[in-house]
């Protein structure tokens, strides 16, 4: 084993075994991520509450169970963190707004006990921002703290690439984990809209909110969808498929675009075969229906609230409930038949793939903190439902984290698991910020 000061390098995977083993105390890794909090967080601002007392008291807890040999599961004294529009019992939940809002909960959000099931020790809450909309939260990207880590899961992402905690959950509606995912190196994961249970999680918008993981690698974010019983590592008797959409790449800026498709011909020389497509003709109406259902369910949610409290929203939340108050049924309606026939028509094209695979954000983290960058290339795979997820694939020049993000029907999301480690190992990422 490292030095205590080395713990939070481990990866998940390798925490685990060697808690398993007897070779690493829980209590030791929860005090090694506990002070590599309190040593960066002032100034990344990644965590809104951190449980120091309860964390060592579930560590102690399940370094008690390890040395009986009763180990929970595979995230047995693993630390994660929860983006704060999960409810964690006996922790507040804020969602990024004024206290009006703010609830402490007496029991966890079905997500958060699921991990918990399976021996995870929950360090606290991760900042988001407010509602999990547009409005920043005040964290930075550990990579350079000039700029923003996107959002709304900006605390769970920023938490997990700067080795504070191997692992955390967030959210997406429309890009809020695979982009923060991007911009902050890591990997970030989306599955089938429903498959992991948002019971207990403050709604941004029911029929596109997702349960979203994040991790340093793919092997890490598997540990942890082995908690949801969302299998991976299933092998491929074959070359990996993938196709790749020039008008995809054409929305990115040219930095972007020449970075994927440089990983494109990395793929593609370790055997991959890699076919263009063309995007589905209900792509060009997918983003203003996805936009249309968005205003319509957050206004749903947060009519009643909203007549009290609408001074004290945040300007973009604000705007999102105000225009989603206008909107008639027959627009919501409408916009759901386009989703509808996009979720059709991008299945047929995507359904003899392993991947779709593309440019997870138009560009680079943006500078500054007041806005949380470009979502539209993730929107249309939340709109649908679709499993996706963010791998790193370089540094840019500025220093800032190249990605690509994977898509696939929902039937082929075990496969998408196996495909997303198959291209880590081939692109080869081992960068971290320099912290």
């Amino acid at each position: 084993m490292p030095p205590s000061s080395d713990l939070t390098a481990l990866s998940a995977v390798a925490a685990r075994d060697a808690i398993q083993s007897g070779a690493l105390s829980p209590v030791a890794l929860v005090d090694a991520c506990l002070a590599r909090i309190r040593s960066l967080d002032p100034t990344l601002q990644a965590w809104i509450h951190v449980d120091e007392a309860g964390a060592r008291t579930q560590a102690a807890l399940r370094e008690e169970e390890a040395k009986s040999g009763k180990l929970r599961g595979p995230l047995h004294g693993i630390p994660v963190g929860i983006k704060d529009i999960f409810d964690v019992e006996g922790m507040p939940t804020t969602a990024g707004a004024r206290a009006w809002a703010h609830t402490r909960p007496t029991r966890d959000a079905a997500s958060v006990q699921m991990l918990r099931n399976k021996g995870a020790i929950v360090l606290g809450k991760t900042h988001t921002t407010q509602f999990a909309y547009r409005d920043p939260a005040p964290t930075r990207n550990p990579w350079n703290v000039e700029h923003t880590p996107g959002g709304s899961s900006s605390g769970s992402a920023a938490a997990v690439a700067a080795r504070m905690v191997p692992l955390a959950l967030g959210s997406q509606t429309v890009g809020s984990t695979l982009r923060p995912a991007a911009y902050c190196g890591i990997v970030g994961y989306k599955g089938v809209h429903g498959a992991i249970a948002t019971d207990g999680v403050v709604p941004l918008a029911w029929s596109l909110d997702h349960v979203g993981v994040f991790a340093r690698s793919v092997a890490d974010l598997g540990l942890a969808l082995e908690a949801y019983g969302i299998q991976h590592g299933i092998g491929l008797n074959r070359a990996a498929r993938f196709a790749i959409a020039p008008e995809l790449l054409a929305r990115a800026e040219p930095e972007v675009a020449a970075s994927v498709q440089a990983a494109a011909r990395a793929l593609a020389a370790a055997g991959a075969s890699i076919d263009e497509l063309k995007v589905p003709t209900s792509f060009a109406e997918i983003h203003a229906a996805g936009q249309m259902i968005l205003e319509a369910e957050a206004a749903a949610y947060h009519e009643a609230s909203f007549g009290k409290h609408a001074a004290e929203y945040g300007e973009g939340i604000r705007s999102l409930v105000e225009i989603g108050l206008t909107r008639p049924a027959a627009a919501y309606v409408r916009a759901d038949r386009v989703r509808r026939r996009f979720r059709e028509e991008a299945h047929r094209v995507l359904a003899s793939y392993d991947a779709l695979l593309g440019p997870t954000a138009p560009a680079l983290p943006p500078r500054g903190l007041t806005w949380t960058g470009d979502a539209s290339l993730c929107a249309p795979w939340s709109t649908a439902g679709f499993p996706s997820i963010s791998i790193p694939t370089g540094v840019a020049p500025s220093g800032l984290p190249h990605a690509i993000q994977l898509v696939a029907v929902p039937e082929r999301n075990e496969i998408l698991l196996h495909v997303g480690a198959w291209c880590e190992g081939v692109l080869g990422f081992r960068a971290a910020p320099a912290l």
